[in-house]
């Protein structure tokens, strides 16, 4: 199994989305992310990511699906994606990968469907699923309605892609849950259980993100 970040812009967001009781007006640094996971049949997209950002400034902006490109991979090669939340940045480019096979939770179908090309297969999910003996999506509905992480477990430890359950590594180390949340109960649990061993968190806007392979 490999494991790669793919960044494809930066911006600057609030602090107040970044950190529950935040200033509003300090703004932070943040990279816009998606991640791969090849196996050996199959290649996961985590997150589709997006074209446009309504009411953010884009910056050094190069789409997913030409991040993948670079790499050698053809975004129809793309067998899976996975949708960890409904919200515009993370589903807003699904139609650029029209041969994958879309996973979302239940709940968080009905708002990302508009985002989901009619002909696309989908698969959608309750609590939990198995895509492969040691990829998993569990549903967390911290940060949106029906919210996911991805979980990988490997023999060095379980690697968790965040979707935007916290937005920065920050979040963890200081063990503030993010100010972008529909339930402050659950965003402050996944920062007190997912910032200690065995659990490696990958986030989705971090600034220090860059596209590299991370397994």
């Amino acid at each position: 199994m490999e494991l790669y970040c793919l960044k494809y812009a930066d911006s600057t967001i609030p602090a107040s989305m970044v950190f529950q009781g935040g200033d509003g007006d300090e703004k932070i640094p943040i990279t816009f992310a998606v991640y791969l996971i090849l196996t050996e049949d199959r290649k996961i997209l985590v997150d589709a990511g997006c074209h446009t950002m309504p009411h953010f400034e884009m910056q050094n902006f190069t789409s997913p699906a030409a991040v993948l490109k670079e790499m050698g991979i053809a975004p129809e090669k793309i067998t899976d994606l996975l949708l960890t939340h409904s919200h515009h940045d993370h589903c807003e480019a699904t139609k650029d990968f029209p041969n994958a096979t879309v996973h979302l939770s239940k709940a968080a179908y009905e708002k990302a469907k508009e985002y989901i090309p009619a002909d696309f297969k989908v698969c959608t999910f309750e609590e939990e699923l198995c895509l492969a003996p040691k990829i998993k999506m569990l549903e967390w509905g911290g940060h949106a309605f029906g919210s996911c992480m991805v979980e990988i477990q490997t023999v060095d430890g379980i690697h968790i892609l965040a979707g935007d359950e916290c937005y920065t590594d920050a979040n963890l180390q200081k063990k503030i849950p993010t100010g972008s949340t529909c339930n402050s109960e659950r965003s402050a649990a996944f920062v007190e259980k997912f910032s200690q061993a065995p659990y490696c968190v990958h986030t989705c806007h971090d600034a220090s993100l860059k596209t590299e392979r991370i397994l």
